[in-house]
């Protein structure tokens, strides 16, 4: 119960400053936003190329917008940790008599709570004012916040390993660039028919092309078992790693 109320103080936490400095999560909704007006307006007759599913490119591209901004949202983690280590206050936060599971946990449920807001303002947007479908129904729309949700928590590890790898908020740069290239290098823009090259073998094995198929599956059709297990596995697999490897840094702080 003493974990549990350090998470949820690690949230409360977050929000709070989510609140006071609002500009912390601008960036998480203008950004996907941006993307998903931009390429299904500026891209629109590419679907009609073979592979893409659909007839409205915002069908495609609203998955790969969302995914963006759930990532991008996962970083407040890597955000929050890293100004604490910088003034100091992270050192208190380890001494207190708790599990450090429970103060990762904390963070990570804050930027699960931040990835909330993008996710719905996409949504909002695609279908709103870009005319979005949804064949999938409520199943599609859960899909998607599933996906989202836990792109957040994948990122939200790995950038706190690497912010208590290098003990500074400046290190964030380096989790921004590991973000962006995983996502464009998977099936966001283009199906895996449509890439060729090295391109089309890295996208084939990333696995973050399985959560963003997982994602866009109600945009595209009926919800399947067949298209959600390997997102699923391939969300737990990442946290599975990212956990590991942020709870292996975070031993190493002081090191």
């Amino acid at each position: 119960m003493r974990s549990i109320a350090v998470v949820l103080a690690g949230i409360q936490r977050g929000l709070i400053r989510l609140h006071r400095i609002p500009s912390l999560i601008l960036p998480a909704v203008l950004m996907p936003i941006f993307f998903v007006v931009a390429f299904s307006g500026s891209f629109a007759s590419i679907v009609e190329l073979e592979g893409y599913e659909t007839s409205k490119a915002v069908n495609w591209m609203t998955a790969w917008a969302v995914m963006q901004g759930a990532a991008f949202s996962g970083m407040g983690a890597g955000g929050l940790a890293g100004t604490d280590l910088e003034n100091g206050f992270f050192d208190r936060l380890r001494v207190a008599p708790t599990r450090p599971m429970a103060l990762i946990g904390g963070l990570v449920g804050y930027c699960v709570c931040r990835a909330l807001i993008p996710i719905t303002a996409v949504l909002i947007v695609a279908f709103t004012f870009l005319n979005a479908d949804m064949p999938g129904g409520i199943m599609g729309v859960v899909m998607v916040y599933l996906s989202g949700v836990g792109m957040a928590v994948v990122m939200s590890f790995l950038v706190l390993g690497i912010v208590f790898t290098f003990k500074t908020l400046k290190s964030l740069a380096i989790a921004q660039i590991i973000m962006f290239s995983s996502m464009f290098l998977s099936v966001g823009q283009a199906p895996i028919q449509a890439i060729e090259g090295w391109l089309h073998h890295v996208a084939a094995i990333n696995p973050i092309t399985n959560v963003i198929r997982m994602c866009r599956q109600g945009f595209l059709g009926e919800v399947s078992w067949s298209t959600t297990q390997p997102g699923l596995i391939a969300l737990l697999g990442m946290m599975a790693g990212t956990g590991i490897w942020a709870r292996i840094r975070y031993k190493k702080v002081d090191a």
